[in-house]
């Protein structure tokens, strides 16, 4: 009954029948809540539904009228492909996404894009049933959400259901990909959800008992997946090709290996064309692919086998590989969908493989350091600065941004800090999302810039790998020579009243942390130079001697960096040295070489890099050198 009388009294709204005074209007920040009841209603949508949908795709934010990965705009994610891009992952820039020194380099050349499918295209359907152009749909939030309560209606006219008509919503081709979209619907209609959006919006969604979640059937194929999401087994083939093989390698992990690390990609291309690559023997390869618009999972390599995709030889044999549908440089943003199941997998793996569930093991590609000085320059950098680690975090169930409250003076006694901006007000100018467009929108970012001095105007930090001529690092939107994240952790180097300084690349890194909004006290643990400079590498090799007869010890190349006396890195795991022998198509040649150095990760730069134990000494990060 309450429902009822609401929705009649937001009838009467819109129809003009009562008036409000002026002292009893509702807060400007409450306009897109009064715009989602007045939707439902014109259109006849349950709102908890529109609002359960919109939540799904878009987290109730407008994104500045940018496309989503999925070329989704607004609140409810209607999409327009006249205005996408299309793009190959691996085919930009030198990398080598094999990463394995042991073999002539990797570059593989994928054919025309395909085509994206006609499901991506709600827009035009949206402005036949509204009346209201495609130009506004897109950047009206208060249009775009008729536009979505409007296709909505019409799905229920179709189904006679309005759980199928959410499941029609996800845009899926795949019966068990929209089941998977619309239980998530129903399920966060049932716990309810309130936030503030990327405009500054309050919005809720009240709990409500609703239906049953449908339930997702069990997938057919060697899955590895976790039970309630979308998944498929698209295998990518191993095969013998000419000249070698492709496009992974067999192995036996973690019995052969433990798995440390999973990393995060995006594909730079759209679903479709994505899957064509994956399938491609002379192609490079990947453990899954994320779908942007459902958050639909394909699963290519097994977990237990080593796939290429992270550009190091020594990640790739540590690590799982998901590609998530998306563009990191055009500044368009990640459904709700895609990081919801993403988070679910990387729970399901991180528990199956025991890998802590923190930015030294769940990383970006941009954290995955070159193996050589020469590779540096050509490592990837995705998902870019507008991948928002924190709420995947708070998804994980891992949350990065608690401080450690043991200290009233935190600063002098913690000794480290976690990144933590607020992803929707910290908008630093990148430029270059598009060729020849200076800069990029202006968007919510996990990223931080660091400075030379505590000021505002300061030059960025010098990286001498990633900018071999000059070492000056830029503000490309590429360009990670002077950039933190959220969830890293750094050694406070100095404090200048609302500056923080970390140890970066041998620098002090300066960023603006008032009242310590930008990164939270934490207390962890460092590493340190026993004496003088450390060398610092790209991987954790064994040393010569280790190396069987017949196998050619992988030399273990410096970077261009060190770590001087007194400085601190905090630190990321120890390891054992390590070298995956795959080189031929029989498995059976493949071995995995072991030495006695030890190996210890830190967090030197925006990417993760080791240095030998001997060399080193791990203390608590409060404690005096």
């Amino acid at each position: 009954m309450r429902r009822t009388a609401a929705r009649l009294a937001v009838l009467l709204l819109a129809a003009g029948a009562v008036s409000v005074p002026a002292a009893q209007a509702a807060p400007a920040d409450q306009q897109r809540q009064r715009d989602f009841a007045a939707a439902a209603a014109e259109f006849g949508v349950p709102q908890d539904v529109l609002l359960g949908v919109s939540f799904l795709e878009s987290r109730w934010d407008t994104n500045a009228g940018t496309p989503s990965t999925s070329a989704g705009y607004g609140p409810m994610h209607l999409t327009d492909l006249r205005t996408a891009g299309v793009g190959t992952h691996h085919d930009q820039g030198g990398e080598d996404p094999r990463g394995d020194e042991s073999r002539p380099p990797l570059h593989p050349e994928a054919g025309p894009p395909a085509p994206p499918p006609d499901s991506l295209q709600t827009l035009d359907t949206a402005a036949e049933l509204t009346g209201v152009d495609a130009a506004t749909l897109r950047t009206d939030p208060a249009q775009n959400i008729r536009g979505g309560a409007a296709l909505l209606a019409a799905y229920h006219r179709e189904t006679g259901d309005w759980y199928q008509a959410v499941a029609k919503y996800s845009g899926s081709e795949e019966p068990s990909a929209a089941t998977a979209f619309a239980d998530e619907v129903f399920g966060t209609i049932a716990s309810g959800v309130e936030r503030v959006t990327d405009d500054g919006q309050r919005i809720s969604l009240a709990p409500t008992p609703t239906a049953a979640p449908k339930g997702v059937p069990a997938a057919a194929g060697p899955i590895e997946c976790p039970q309630g999401i979308s998944c498929e087994w698209i295998p990518a083939p191993y095969q013998e090709i000419p000249g070698g093989y492709g496009n992974h390698d067999k192995a036996d992990r973690p019995d052969s290996q433990k798995i440390d690390y999973i990393v995060i990609h995006d594909t730079e291309g759209y679903w479709n064309g994505v899957l064509e690559m994956v399938q491609d023997p002379t192609y490079v390869s990947w453990h899954y692919s994320l779908r942007s618009a459902d958050g639909h999972i394909a699963q290519h390599v097994p977990t237990k086998d080593v796939a290429w995709h992270a550009g190091n030889w020594y990640v790739n044999a540590k690590s799982i590989g998901l590609e998530h549908e998306g563009f990191a440089a055009k500044g368009t943003w990640y459904t709700e969908a895609m990081y919801r199941t993403s988070a679910k997998l990387v729970r399901y793996l991180a528990a199956k493989y025991d890998i802590p569930l923190d930015r030294d093991h769940i990383i970006g590609h941009d954290n995955v350091p070159g193996l050589t000085p020469a590779r540096i320059k050509d490592m990837h950098w995705d998902p870019g600065p507008y991948w928002d680690w924190t709420h995947y975090f708070d998804l994980l169930g891992a949350p990065i941004d608690r401080a450690d409250t043991g200290s009233a003076d935190w600063r002098p006694n913690t000794g480290a800090v976690t990144i933590a901006p607020d992803f929707a007000t910290n908008k630093p100018a990148f430029e270059y999302c598009e060729p020849n467009v200076k800069l990029c929108p202006a968007r919510g970012s996990t990223s931080v810039i660091l400075r030379t001095e505590p000021r505002a105007d300061a030059p960025l930090l010098k990286d001498i790998g990633l900018h071999p001529a000059t070492g000056q690092s830029t503000m490309h939107v590429s360009d990670v020579g002077s950039r933190v994240d959220s969830g890293q952790q750094y050694a406070v180097a100095e404090v200048r009243g609302d500056w923080t300084a970390v140890w970066y690349l041998g620098q002090k890194g300066w960023f603006h942390n008032p009242s310590n909004a930008t990164a939270k006290p934490v207390r962890s643990k460092v590493v340190t130079p026993k004496t003088g400079p450390v060398q610092i590498f790209g991987g954790a090799y064994p040393e010569p001697e280790a190396y069987p007869e017949g196998i050619t010890p992988r030399e273990l190349v410096p970077l261009p960096y060190t770590m001087p006396a007194g400085q601190r890195y905090t630190l990321g795991l120890t390891t054992d040295s390590e070298y995956y022998y795959a080189v031929n198509f029989d498995p059976a040649d493949h071995q995995v070489v072991r030495g006695k150095t030890k190996f210890v990760q830190v967090q030197f730069g925006h990417r993760i890099a080791y240095v030998k134990a001997d060399d080193v000494r791990i203390l608590p990060s409060w404690a005096p050198n």
